[in-house]
């Protein structure tokens, strides 16, 4: 997801980048939060994974925000968007390796789920166009 980035040299493409990047993170974690999280927490017996996951969505936005409040020249911006990118995949790995299978092996109807996810994530898109 950050790989552009990363070979981007100028501020300006940066910083587009970096604000495509952010409002999809932003959509994705909204859209986990009000349907995806609630459903795992019903689901499995596993009591940390979806508050974890939720404090991880927090660190996320707290980074979000204070990259959007830096300009692509400064100092701390590459820095801070490498730690936005690790911490993303950091969360995205877990995801895969620990939630997903829990929620794939309970008794939640995945394709309902992912219907549902799908058709939030295109209101919110289509809002923030």
């Amino acid at each position: 997801m950050f790989a552009e980035y990363e070979k981007s040299r100028s501020a300006p493409d940066k910083k587009a980048i970096v604000e495509e990047r952010c409002a999809a993170l932003i959509v994705h974690a909204q859209i986990e939060e009000e349907i995806f999280y609630p459903a795992v927490k019903a689901a499995p017996k596993d009591k940390l994974l979806v508050p974890e996951a939720t404090v991880e969505h927090a660190t996320v936005k707290d980074l979000i925000a204070q990259i959007e409040g830096v300009e692509p020249d400064s100092e701390l911006y590459d820095a801070k968007v490498k730690v936005l990118s690790e911490y993303v995949k950091h969360h995205v790995k877990e995801e895969q390796s620990e939630m997903f299978p829990k929620a794939k092996g309970s008794s939640l109807d995945m394709k309902e789920l992912g219907a549902r996810m799908a058709a939030r994530k295109e209101e919110l898109m289509a809002q923030t166009a």
